[in-house]
């Protein structure tokens, strides 16, 4: 089987030995190759799978000397799938075929017998071309993807944020590097988008690469590329990231993760913008703007001497920290509807509504997630919700925090509503027990419960 990224050629051709010898060139030059006998096995192939280009002869048994068949064959694969380039093979000399295979939309024609070099050069060429408007059309349904979501979730009507906000509008147009700072879930890769969308490369691809996730075994082939026969399993040729975002920006997630050994590598790709693939002593030339996040201290990695201070340097022309969530309570409400109305959209329920107490939950909660957090609350309050205005009891919060770990570092009103909740729960909603246990009044658990929007399980007690 080929891998995912190995570009694979349908060939249309009713001989067989004519197949059998494409399918062992195609493989020669890491190339996979799918052979069909005739139009409608093509067709159906087409249907079956995606192909980076179509091979197809002109002549099949039902006419083996016009060529209408394949010019009817180009026209049904071009309606069929537009994006996908078609070459002809023609017989030598028959000029009227390759114009007619010309009009009709064919990207290319080979004559029978066919030169290996020709043929591969056109293949190569047609795949290339394919890719690239593949590409850029995948980067323009994304770019209109990530301003929907910019627009959500770079909501700022807290202090902290708007400072965040003018500082990323300020550096945005420049090439300058930019280190995204903060914890888990605070939308550091949407400030990478956002620098991207407002710079002078939006045009161009944004490409993003998890650091953790990136096996130290294979760092050089994942961000420079390989060529074939560089080890043992490169079957063909792969491009590294650095390579995919040129003109373009790149986007380290998680970048306090490279490995000790491979940081003097991505140093000097970012110092010079040369780099050689895995296997080549061919050097290359990129021009990449960097962004890079981390919920690390790098001064503290570097000090502990597993991240060096040059590529720090390197990566921190401008420092960007953002707030948690906690700390931008007056952006909680403004997000939560903007999240709660994008799910509504997704799942048809465009009527949905926070309701007074679902409010005061949200802004009560200490949100370890931070945006995160938050969006996955909406989106999970968008599907579970049985009215359209959405409670307090429809929200579906993590577990309560543990008192010995996180009771210091709670406000005195969440410290009130984890204990009331807390009281509920181990009393089975019993208010006299949990009243009793807490120490207060019935009556003055009741509005405890009002205030922290917390169902009364007996159905005493009214809920928004």
């Amino acid at each position: 089987m080929p891998r995912e990224s190995t570009p694979v050629v349908l060939v249309a051709d009713d001989q067989a030995d004519v197949r059998e010898a494409l399918r062992l060139l195609l493989k020669s030059e890491g190339l996979a190759c799918v052979g069909v006998p005739g139009p409608g096995e093509a067709l159906e192939a087409l249907r079956r799978r995606e192909f980076a280009c179509a091979l197809i002869d002109g002549n099949y048994s039902r006419d083996t000397t016009s060529g209408e068949e394949g010019l009817e064959l180009l026209e049904n694969l071009r309606q069929q799938a537009p994006d996908v380039p078609v070459v002809v093979m023609t017989a030598w000399g028959n000029v009227p075929l390759t114009v007619q295979a010309m009009r009709r939309g064919a990207a290319d024609f080979i004559e029978k017998p066919w030169d290996n070099a020709r043929l591969m050069g056109v293949l190569r060429a047609q795949i290339a071309l394919s890719e690239s408007v593949r590409k850029q059309r995948r980067l323009e349904a994304e770019n209109a993807l990530l301003r929907d979501s910019a627009q959500d979730e770079l909501i700022a009507e807290s202090p902290a944020m708007r400072r965040v906000l003018a500082m990323v509008e300020r550096i945005a147009p420049s090439d300058a590097n930019v280190l995204v700072l903060g914890e888990n879930g605070t939308g550091k890769g949407v400030i990478a988008q956002y620098l991207h969308q407002r710079s002078a490369r939006a045009a161009q691809s944004l490409v993003k690469v998890n650091m953790g996730g990136i096996a130290e075994s294979v760092f050089e082939s994942e961000m420079f590329g390989h060529v074939r026969g560089a080890y043992t399993d490169a079957k063909s040729e792969r491009i590294g990231r650095f390579e995919l975002a040129d003109g373009g920006t790149l986007f380290l997630d998680e970048v306090g993760n490279v490995p000790a050994s491979q940081q003097p590598k991505l140093l000097r790709v970012l110092e010079d913008g040369e780099f050689e693939r895995l296997g080549s002593s061919h050097t290359q030339h990129v021009n990449v703007r960097l962004v890079s996040a981390t919920n690390a201290d790098l001064h503290v990695e570097v000090a502990a001497g597993r991240f060096r201070r040059d590529l720090l340097y390197r990566l921190n022309t401008f420092e960007v920290a953002l707030p948690s969530l906690r700390d931008r309570v007056e952006d909680i409400l403004p997000l939560a509807r903007a999240f709660l109305a994008r799910s509504a959209r997704r799942y048809g329920r465009t009527s949905l509504q926070l309701a007074p107490s679902a409010e005061r939950a949200l802004r009560a909660w200490r949100w370890p997630g931070n945006v995160r957090e938050l969006q996955h609350l909406m989106e999970r309050a968008a599907l579970l919700a049985e009215h359209d205005q959405v409670s307090a009891s429809a929200l579906s919060f993590g577990a309560p925090q543990d008192a010995g770990h996180d009771l210091d570092s709670m406000t005195l009103e969440q410290a009130e509503a984890w204990l009331v909740k807390r009281s509920l729960e181990r009393f089975d909603g019993n208010l006299q027990h949990a009243a009793d246990a807490l120490g207060i009044t019935r009556q003055s658990l009741y509005r405890r419960m009002e205030k922290h929007a917390l169902r009364d399980v007996s159905g005493d007690a009214d809920a928004d």
